[in-house]
C-alpha cells in the first residue's frame, strides 16, 4: 500500500549501500538540509502547560521520518512529561558557515546556556556552552538529551562502541536499585554509539568528544518515554561543555515515494471523486494515473487513465489531482501510480451510510463516565469515578491547565466531598477527566444530528440506575437520545450543586492522572474520609485521596456552554422523559437569563482558552438555541438581534448557530447574514483552504481534524440556508480529508472507518498500541517549519492521536452532512 510505502519503497537500490558525505546548509527558514535529512533547531519548542510534548530542541527528519527529537540540555537521564524544560530565550545564525545557535535557560535552576549546530562534513556538530559552570545541585544530573523514536528501532541492533545490543519492543530494565525509579543504561560507550547499522534509511552514528555517551530506554520509567542518547555535563564545565559529531547515514538521491490520498471510504457515483498525490519535489513524477477496478477473479481492469493536475507546492512538497469524477459504476477499484497500486475502496450509493455509526455507538459509549462498559466477551470499563468528587483548593493551576482562583464559586471547603457529581458525563479524551465545555458540545451536537439528520440507530443498552452499559446490544431506544440523557445528567448536576456550570472534573496527582486502562481502577470508588489511615477502609469510605477534584470557578463562557446544550437537550427528552426536558429548560433560562447583565470574566477556567469573546460568542448560540426550543420566543428574538455585532465579529465560528436561526428571524435577519456568507465562501475559496486539500488546515501545536470537521458542517448549513451563494465541494473536501485525503499518509482519520485506517491512537488503551473504534484523531500536525506528520505506528504523540469525546460528536454531524450533500449529486 503507498499509505506505508515510505520504508518499504524507499528501501529500493539501498541494500547496496550506496551513501553519500551529506553537506547540509541553512535554509532561509533556518533549518539544517540536504537532500534525505532535515535538522530542525528549534523551530517548535516546550510547552508552557504539558511541557514535553516530543516535539522541541533538535529534531532530525531523516527520509521523511521524523526520528529524533528534544535535543537539548535536560535535568533528568529519561525526563517524563512534566519534568522540567528550558525555556526557548533565541536563535540565531552563528560566526561559523551552515551554523546555528539556540539560547535557552533554567529560570529556577539558574542555568542558561548556547547550543551551537553545525554542518560539517558527514552530519553535524552539536556543541553546548554554558554562560556559568553547572551549579552544584545540578551536577550529575544535568546533561544533553536526544530522544530518538521507539518504532523506527524496535527489532533493529545497537553498538555501544563495539559492544552490540538489541532495542527491546517491551521495555524490560535494567533498573536503579535505589529505589528512584529510574532507568539504568542499556549501553554507555566511551566515544561512539550507532543506532541500527544495519539499516541504511534510520542508521545514525554519534561520537563524544567530551566523556561518554549513554543510551537509555526511557518507556522502563514511562510508555510515552523515547530511546535516549546522553550525556552528562562535567562539573566545572563551562565553554563546549558536551560535544557531539553526529552522523545520520543519508542515501544518495534518496526521495520520498508518492503518497496518492483518498476517501477511504470510497465514493457515491454521482459526486466528485479527485485524488491528490504528493510527491518529493525530487521525485520524477509519473504524468499519468490510472483507476483500475478489482474483479472477482482478482484482476485488476483498467477503467480510466488520465494526466494529473497539479495542485502547487505546499509545505516541503508538491501535489497534483487525479480525478475520476466520470466513473460512476458502482464496484471496487484502486489508483495505480508511479508503479504502485493503492488498497481498494468502493463506489456505491451507500457508501457513507454508517461511517458515523461506531462513533455513537462505540467510540462516544467507551468514554462514558459513572458506569461500567461491556462488549460482548469484552470489559471496556468497570463502574467508575463513583466516589466524585471533592472540592478543589483555591489559587492552583492543575498539571493539565486547570485553573482556579482566589474564589472556589462553591458552597464546599477545599477537600470537602460534594454529593451529587457522580452521574452522567463522558470522559474528555486519552485521559479521564469531565471537561464541562466539552460535554456541553458533546450533548449539543448530538442533538443536532438528530433534528438535522435523523440519528435513528440502536446498537447500545443503557442503564443508568444500574450503571450498566452494553456495547452492540439494543434495548429500544435510540443511542442518540440515551447519550443526551446522559450528558444532561452531569450538566444538571453541576447546576444543582452550585447553581452554574463548573469548569470540570480532574485527578488530583499527576502519577493518577496519568493511569491507562480501565477507569474503573482509577479510583478505588470510595468517598475520602481524611481520620481514616491511607490503606484504611470503613464502609464506603477510606483513607486513600484519589477522588477527583472538582474545579468550580463560575464562568459566564461554561454557563452559557452549558445553558445552550441543556437547551438543545430538552427537545431531544421532551418525549421519552418529560421531566428531564423540563429541568434542563429551567436550568438552561435561568443559566442564560444570569449572563445577560455582562459578561465579566473571560476564558473557560482551563489551558489558555481566554478569549475575551468566547464568553460573547458563547451567548449566542446559548441564544439560538433558546430560540429554537421556545420556537421563536420574542425574547430570544431580540437578544439575538442585540448579538448580531458579535455574529458579525465571529461568524466562521457563528455561522451554524446564526443560519439555524433564520425560520425564527424575520427577513431583515437573513439579508444581514448575506453579505457574511458571501465573506465567507470568499474566505473559504482563499486564504482559509490555502492548501490543495480545499479545507483549513491548522499550523498550531494541535493538529486539527475538528476544525476540518467544522468547517464542513458549518459549509452544510450555509449551503441549506444559501444553496444559491455555497455549493456542496466544502463539506465533501471535509470528509474526504479525515477519511483519508490528508497529507503525510492516506490513513482514514476515523479508527475502524474506511478500508485503511488510524489503529493505533492515543486512547484509554494507548499502551497496547491500540485503538478505540470510531474515535476521531487529531491527525496531521505541522512540524514548523515545514513538516507534515501523522505518525501511523507511535501512539503517544497526543497531539496527531488524541481522541477527544467532541471531536467525535463533530465527526458525527459532518459525516451526516456529508451523506445529505453526497445524495444531491445522485
Amino acid at each position: 500500500m503507498i499509505w506505508n510505502a515510505l520504508l518499504g519503497s524507499a528501501s529500493i537500490g539501498v541494500i547496496a549501500g550506496a551513501v553519500h558525505a551529506q553537506s547540509l546548509t541553512v535554509t532561509p527558514s533556518e533549518t539544517l538540509e540536504t537532500q534525505g535529512l532535515t535538522v530542525i533547531v528549534d523551530q517548535n519548542h516546550f510547552s508552557p502547560i504539558f511541557f514535553d510534548e516530543k516535539n522541541a530542541g533538535i529534531q532530525m527528519v531523516l527520509h521523511g521520518e521524523r526520528i529524533a527529537t528534544d535535543g537539548a540540555v535536560r535535568l533528568d537521564r529519561t525526563p517524563e512529561q512534566w519534568a522540567p524544560v528550558p525555556a526557548f530565550v533565541g536563535r540565531t545564525r552563528g560566526s561559523e558557515p551552515n551554523q546555528l545557535v539556540v539560547r535557552s535557560a533554567y529560570a529556577q535552576q539558574k542555568l542558561s546556556y548556547s547550543v551551537k549546530v553545525t554542518a560539517e562534513p558527514g552530519g553535524f556538530r552539536i556543541a553546548v556552552d554554558l554562560d556559568q559552570p553547572l551549579p552544584a545541585s545540578l551536577a550529575g544530573k544535568a546533561g544533553f538529551n536526544l530522544d530518538f523514536l521507539p518504532t523506527a528501532y524496535f527489532g533493529k541492533t545497537y553498538l555501544v562502541d563495539a559492544a552490540p545490543g538489541l532495542f527491546p519492543r517491551h521495555p524490560t530494565g535494567p533498573m536503579a536499585k535505589d529505589g528512584s525509579g529510574d532507568p539504568l543504561p542499556l549501553g554507555s560507550a566511551t566515544k561512539t554509539i550507532t543506532l541500527a547499522p544495519e539499516d541504511p534509511l534510520t542508521r545514525v552514528s554519534i561520537t563524544s568528544d567530551t566523556g561518554p555517551i549513554d543510551l537509555y530506554d526511557a518507556r522502563a520509567r514511562a510508555q510515552n518515554g523515547w530511546f535516549v542518547v546522553r550525556s552528562l555535563i562535567a562539573t566545572g564545565a563551562k565553554e563546549n561543555a558536551v560535544v557531539w559529531h553526529v552522523r545520520p547515514n543519508v542515501v544518495k538521491n534518496w526521495t520520498r515515494q508518492p503518497v496518492v490520498s483518498f476517501n477511504q471510504a470510497g465514493y457515491t457515483p454521482g459526486r466528485p471523486k479527485v485524488a491528490l498525490i504528493e510527491l518529493d519535489p525530487n521525485f520524477k513524477a509519473p504524468a499519468e494515473a490510472e483507476l483500475v477496478r478489482l474483479t472477482a477473479d482478482g484482476g485488476k481492469q483498467s477503467v480510466l487513465r488520465a494526466k494529473v493536475q497539479s495542485r502547487g507546492h505546499w509545505t516541503r512538497y508538491d501535489y497534483a489531482a487525479f480525478d475520476f469524477s466520470s466513473v460512476r459504476e458502482p464496484g471496487l477499484y484502486a489508483i495505480s501510480y508511479a508503479g504502485q497500486t493503492t488498497n481498494p475502496f468502493r463506489i456505491a450509493a451507500d457508501t457513507y451510510q454508517r461511517i458515523w455509526q461506531t462513533s455513537l455507538d462505540t467510540f462516544i459509549a467507551e468514554q462514558m463516565d459513572h458506569v461500567g462498559i461491556r462488549e460482548q466477551y469484552r470489559v471496556w470499563s468497570a463502574p467508575s469515578h463513583l466516589d466524585d468528587a471533592r472540592q478543589a483548593p483555591p489559587n492552583i493551576t492543575h498539571f493539565d491547565g486547570y485553573k482556579m482562583g482566589p474564589n472556589l464559586d462553591s458552597p464546599f471547603k477545599a477537600g470537602q466531598h460534594i454529593p451529587g457529581l457522580a452521574v452522567g458525563g463522558w470522559q474528555d479524551a486519552g485521559d479521564y477527566d469531565i471537561q464541562t465545555p466539552e460535554n456541553a458540545a458533546v450533548t449539543r451536537d448530538l442533538v443536532w444530528a438528530r433534528e438535522l439528520f435523523g440519528l435513528d440507530w440502536d446498537e447500545t443498552s443503557i442503564d443508568e440506575a444500574a450503571r450498566k452499559v452494553e456495547i452492540r446490544k439494543p434495548d429500544g431506544v435510540e443511542d442518540a437520545v440515551q447519550q443526551i440523557r446522559h450528558g444532561t445528567l452531569q450538566l444538571l448536576a453541576q447546576y444543582k450543586v452550585f447553581g452554574h456550570a463548573i469548569v470540570g472534573i480532574v485527578d488530583p496527582a499527576l502519577r493518577q492522572y496519568a493511569h491507562l486502562g480501565d477507569a474503573g481502577s482509577q479510583t478505588d470508588n470510595r468517598l475520602y474520609d481524611a481520620k481514616l489511615g491511607v490503606e484504611e477502609i470503613k464502609g464506603g469510605a477510606s483513607g486513600t485521596p484519589d477522588d477527583r477534584w472538582a474545579f468550580t470557578t463560575d464562568l459566564p463562557a461554561n454557563n452559557l456552554a452549558v445553558a445552550g446544550a441543556l437547551s438543545a437537550a430538552s427537545r431531544a427528552l421532551v418525549a421519552s422523559d418529560p421531566k428531564m426536558a423540563a429541568e434542563a429548560l429551567a436550568a438552561a433560562k435561568a443559566l442564560w437569563t444570569k449572563q445577560q447583565g455582562g459578561v465579566v470574566k473571560a476564558g473557560d477556567g482551563r489551558d489558555d482558552s481566554s478569549s475575551p469573546r468566547s464568553a460573547e460568542a458563547a451567548n449566542v448560540v446559548a441564544t439560538v438555541e433558546l430560540l429554537l426550543t421556545s420556537r421563536g420566543d420574542r425574547v430570544y428574538a431580540d437578544r439575538l438581534r442585540q448579538l448580531q455585532p458579535v455574529i458579525r465579529q465571529n461568524f466562521p465560528w457563528l455561522a451554524g448557530a446564526a443560519v439555524r436561526a433564520i425560520p425564527f428571524m424575520g427577513a431583515d435577519y437573513r439579508a444581514a447574514l448575506v453579505p457574511l456568507v458571501q465573506d465567507m465562501k470568499a474566505k473559504a475559496d482563499g486564504g482559509m483552504t490555502n492548501n490543495p486539500f480545499g479545507v483549513p488546515i491548522a499550523d498550531g501545536t494541535w493538529a486539527g481534524s475538528n476544525q476540518v470537521v467544522s468547517f464542513g458542517t458549518t459549509m452544510y448549513l450555509l449551503h441549506k440556508a444559501f444553496p444559491e451563494i455555497v455549493g456542496t465541494t466544502y463539506t465533501l473536501n471535509a470528509i474526504d480529508y479525515v477519511l483519508g485525503r490528508h497529507p503525510a499518509n492516506n490513513l482514514s482519520l476515523v479508527s475502524t472507518v474506511g478500508t485503511a485506517s488510524k489503529l493505533i491512537g492515543y486512547g484509554h488503551n494507548r499502551a497496547d498500541y491500540s485503538f478505540i473504534p470510531g474515535g476521531m484523531v487529531p491527525g496531521v500536525l505541522i512540524v514548523k517549519p515545514d513538516y507534515p506528520e501523522a505518525k501511523v505506528d507511535w501512539p503517544f504523540l497526543w497531539f496527531e492521536n488524541e481522541y477527544t469525546v467532541s471531536t467525535t460528536s463533530a465527526y458525527i454531524l459532518a459525516a451526516r452532512a456529508a451523506m445529505a450533500v453526497a445524495s444531491e449529486t445522485q
